[in-house]
């Protein structure tokens, strides 16, 4: 059998990979598992009641419904309590201090739940982020081990992107002048 503690026999395109970094260490890729599985829990987590909650109401609160919901309530505070139907009916005289209070604790509670809501999404597209990671790491190393099975220069080749780059940022500054 072998022995398994010795490390694998490395190719030419990986030491190719090794040496980007500027360190010959072996090591093809930077280590990511502790990362990548933090997000992948994250990802996992099951949606709980109190989550599909919190994106109801965020989606209510910024849909057109809920700005004619308020209208029509503040609409019917102010008649009601102007007198306007019957002066009985009043229970929050002018300056309406009872739904200035109501409005508040609203605003205070909506603001919550959106920030909770933007968290998650955050939590999301974090995970969104590694796998995009992981999928261009996945894609450098077999676009080496391409360019290296046709004889391609490797080293002409990062200098050739390298130089496109610099040319590429160089355009972006100009154009932002």
């Amino acid at each position: 059998m072998g022995d398994r503690t010795t490390a694998p026999t490395i190719c030419q395109a990986c030491q190719n990979i090794d040496r980007a970094d500027g360190v010959e260490d072996g090591r093809v890729h930077p280590v990511v598992a502790k990362r990548i599985r933090h997000e992948t829990a994250v990802a996992r987590k099951i949606r709980t009641e109190q989550n599909r909650l919190t994106d109801a109401i965020t989606n209510f609160a910024g849909s057109i419904s809920f700005v004619y919901v308020h209208t029509v309530w503040f609409g019917v505070w102010v008649l009601v309590n102007l007198g306007l139907l019957g002066a009985s009916l009043a229970f929050d005289r002018f300056p309406f201090g009872l739904l200035t209070m109501i409005v508040s604790l609203e605003a205070i509670f909506l603001s919550t739940f959106v920030m909770i809501s933007q968290n998650r999404q955050a939590a999301r597209a974090d995970v969104r982020s590694e796998v995009d990671f992981e999928n261009n790491v996945r894609g450098e190393i077999w676009a080496v081990h391409i360019g290296h099975a046709l004889g391609i220069d490797g080293d002409h080749v990062e200098q050739t992107v390298m130089a496109t780059i610099r040319e590429l940022r160089e355009m972006e500054r100009l154009e932002r002048a």
